[in-house]
């Protein structure tokens, strides 16, 4: 029996590494779907010249990348394939990805999604890019959750609804979260899967990508934070803690007695144990990063309060 793959690519204005992407999907996938979001640099037009379907989003509703990718299942949904590979147009797929992904569902009846290896195409370029690189080299076995790249089910996708759409960051995570609720498995797998262009060469670009992490934290444990898998109550936690509430209780024994101020040094001592592990940049960064998901948490819930919804936290 032939299993039949197909391919959802999501982007705006990628140009060249649009193209690059869907070269790679040539040959290994059905049908390719790719979701435009308001480009102006003719990336649809390019996207047609190479054989892929053009879903334009209607940019009046507020966009997300959950919300394109469900217009790319939709688009599959009449002539359903067996899996779908997501995919971000500023990725570029493994040719030996896919035969992976799939002799992986063949011994694991229960898996529903299968990811592999996330890499950084020019981790020299920057801290920030070493940083990225190594953030997906994640553990290989079952997994809580995937990134943007991974091949799924199909049909236990749109057996749970697909993607959150109203979610600006973070709807990976939440759509495995109700995939494992289904009683599927989540699994990475030790294969080279897509080489990624994260292009961050500012501080400014690292830090707004931290802000949208910690908003993302915020968001899921206030969707699924009271569950059994206490989704991200960790991560939000210790987001307020190090970029809350440590420099809150820094200042007040300041207050109380100079020396007071000495505990501020727990961050540099932070950053010492995390350097013995990583080195000092990523210590150094990881520590700074606890600020600007703090940012991020505060944020979110700031907006609630005033029951309203942040737009799309962009950092390209």
């Amino acid at each position: 029996m032939t299993v039949i793959v197909d391919a959802v690519v999501i982007g705006r204005n990628e140009g060249a590494r649009l193209v690059a992407c869907l070269a790679a999907l040539h040959g290994q996938v059905r049908r390719v779907v790719y979701v435009d979001s308001g480009s102006t640099d003719g990336s649809g037009a390019a996207a047609r010249s190479a054989g892929a379907e053009v879903v334009a989003l209607d940019m009046s509703l507020p966009f997300t990348a959950a919300r394109a990718r469900n217009a790319g299942l939709l688009a599959l949904a009449e002539a359903p394939p067996d899996f779908v590979q997501l995919v971000d147009g500023d990725c570029v797929l493994d040719s030996g990805w896919i035969p992976a992904a799939l002799r992986t569902f063949d011994g694991k009846p229960s898996a529903v999604v299968v990811c592999g290896r996330r890499r950084e195409r020019f981790p020299d370029a920057s801290a920030f890019n070493r940083m990225a690189d190594r953030e997906w080299d994640t553990p290989v076995g079952p997994a809580m959750a995937c990134g943007g790249d991974a091949l799924m089910r199909f049909a236990a996708v749109m057996a749970v609804g697909g993607y959150r759409d109203d979610l600006i960051a973070g709807e990976e995570p939440e759509l495995c979260l109700r995939l494992r609720r289904a009683g599927g498995t989540i699994w990475r797998i030790d294969a080279e899967m897509t080489l990624h262009d994260a292009n961050l060469l500012r501080f400014g670009q690292w830090w707004t990508r931290m802000v949208r992490s910690g908003h993302a934290f915020a968001e899921g444990a206030d969707l699924h934070g009271a569950g059994p898998e206490r989704h991200w109550m960790v991560e939000t936690r210790r987001a307020l803690l190090w970029g809350v509430a440590g420099p809150v209780m820094v200042l007040a024994a300041g207050l109380i007695h100079p020396l007071g101020l000495l505990l501020a040094l727990v961050y540099p001592a932070q950053v010492a144990r995390l350097a013995r592990r990583e080195g000092w940049r990523w210590g150094l960064l990881t520590v700074i990063g606890r600020f600007a998901e703090a940012r991020g948490v505060l944020g979110y819930h700031f907006n609630r309060v005033l029951g309203r919804r942040r737009g799309l936290i962009e950092y390209k």
